[in-house]
């Protein structure tokens, strides 16, 4: 998609979820967007949506006119947003029809069929970004905030909606473009007397205070991401043990069968929890046993792909029972990963030995699933192991993003490039040279400096609608 052909056109999509609803929106934006909702929309009032005041509501109907009679597709209050106050800068109409698929689908075909043409994944949002209304950091928060799954993800991206990482992007890069200047003043008048010590002190003490900010917004990335995108919990154990009613205490629904035969699970179950304002998405995975057709061999052999994968474990064993080969076998299997040990069913006589398990896991709590008892405690736990004791700030300014902390890894690298030269009282061009390049990598992240493959696969990943 160029960026001339996507400035253009005129587009138009439906703005949200398909299914059955009470309203569904068709969203149109461009050049064209009043003279096709002039064709299409009839007022209550007989006036065209083209006269009409910028942020108005219109009662009216869709109107189908190209068979030679009016036909009626829906009743509709329709949105008028004009150029530049709109959310892609360009004239924008949306119109509020009822929910149905088959009244939206009517009226975006006859929007088409008016000229316009089906939107792209993320077309509106890459209008704004293209327009200057919002960076690409900003760009980048929309999604974040449509896919957060936790009270502090949507925080979080929130905040960088607002503006608040390109702001702090933007002051370091102020930062670097004053030392870039002074760099800049000192290879254009050599003759300047104190050019040399100012360049060694003043200078080095603006690129060390900048340095630890870059550092101090790099040290966030871990909980940024955290935060974004949740860590792996896979539930495992043998059959029988209680994985899957630990799935639904967790969940507080009946999302998973829980039956008394061994092997009711046969394929991994996968939920999202919010644990502490930490997204989690938990897998519940099939008891180990030895198979008995290849149906649970696929899903024994799946449920070890997730071990694999997952960042926390949540180890399940039968508190009434002492600890068997089985289960000693498969401690051996996950020990090199992060794990907790849930001693279920403690509502029953215990016989497991606690003090032979702490060797082998961070944490051991203890649980009835069927009694609802110690979950708290075990969300405690975990929670205490992805977080190790760092504190969630939400409201604070993260790199959640993976692409931003990589750009601002290597604008690190290309200041301390900087200093070292600077140390070494190196040519004011390489200098210079190692600043200009750190402030390009600053600039790939809020979209300053951006080509078009790059703002493809990050608007490709958007639905379309937005």
């Amino acid at each position: 998609m160029s960026r001339i052909n996507s400035l253009d056109d005129t587009i138009a999509a439906i703005a949200t979820a398909q299914g059955i609803a009470g309203i569904g929106i068709v969203r149109i934006s461009g050049k064209g967007a009043l003279k096709i909702a002039d064709k299409i929309f009839l007022s209550k009032d007989k006036n065209k949506p083209s006269k009409f005041k910028t942020y108005t509501m219109h009662y009216g109907w869709v109107v189908n006119k190209s068979a030679g009679k009016k036909e009626i597709i829906d009743e509709v209050i329709l949105a008028l947003m004009k150029a530049p106050r709109s959310y892609t800068k360009e004239n924008t109409v949306e119109v509020n029809c009822h929910g149905g698929i088959i009244a939206l689908r009517k009226v975006l075909d006859l929007v088409l069929a008016s000229g316009a043409r089906l939107a792209e994944p993320g077309e509106f949002t890459k209008r704004a970004f293209l327009s200057g209304r919002i960076d690409l950091t900003q760009a980048e928060a929309v999604l974040d905030v449509i896919q957060a799954k936790t009270e502090n993800s949507l925080r979080l991206g929130a905040e960088q909606l607002k503006g608040r990482l390109s702001g702090k992007i933007n002051e370091i890069r102020e930062k670097l473009l004053s030392i870039l200047s002074f760099l800049e003043a000192v290879i254009d008048f050599p003759e300047e007397g104190d050019v040399e010590r100012r360049a060694n002190k003043k200078e080095l003490l603006k690129v060390v205070s900048i340095r630890r900010l870059m550092k101090e917004l790099l040290d966030s990335a871990s909980m940024g991401r955290l935060m974004r995108e949740g860590v792996s919990v896979v539930i495992c154990g043998r059959a029988n043990v209680g994985k899957s009613s630990l799935l639904n205490t967790l969940l507080n629904e009946e999302r998973v069968i829980v039956t008394s035969i061994p092997g009711t699970t046969r394929d991994i179950i996968e939920e999202t929890l919010d644990i502490k304002g930490i997204p989690i998405k938990i897998a519940d995975t099939a008891g180990i046993i030895e198979p008995r057709d290849l149906v649970e061999r696929a899903a024994i052999s799946r449920a070890h792909k997730y071990f694999d994968r997952a960042d926390l474990i949540l180890f399940v064993l039968d508190a009434s029972q002492e600890l068997s080969l089985q289960d000693k076998s498969l401690i051996k299997k996950i020990n090199a990963k992060p794990a907790i040990a849930v001693l279920n069913k403690i509502d029953l006589p215990k016989k497991i030995n606690k003090d032979k398990l702490k060797k082998d896991f961070k944490k051991i709590v203890e649980i009835s699933a069927l009694k609802h008892n110690g979950i708290r405690r075990l969300e405690n736990a975990i929670a205490d192991i992805i977080l190790s004791g760092q504190v969630i700030d939400s409201q604070g300014v993260m790199i959640s993003n993976i692409r931003h902390k990589n750009s601002l890894k290597l604008s690190l690298g290309f200041l301390e490039e900087g200093l070292i030269l600077l140390k070494d009282k190196a040519s004011e061009e390489l200098i210079a040279q190692s600043f200009k390049d750190a402030i390009n990598c600053l600039d790939e992240i809020t979209g300053k400096r951006a080509n078009d493959d790059l703002l493809d696969k990050i608007f490709s990943e958007f639905c379309i609608g937005k």
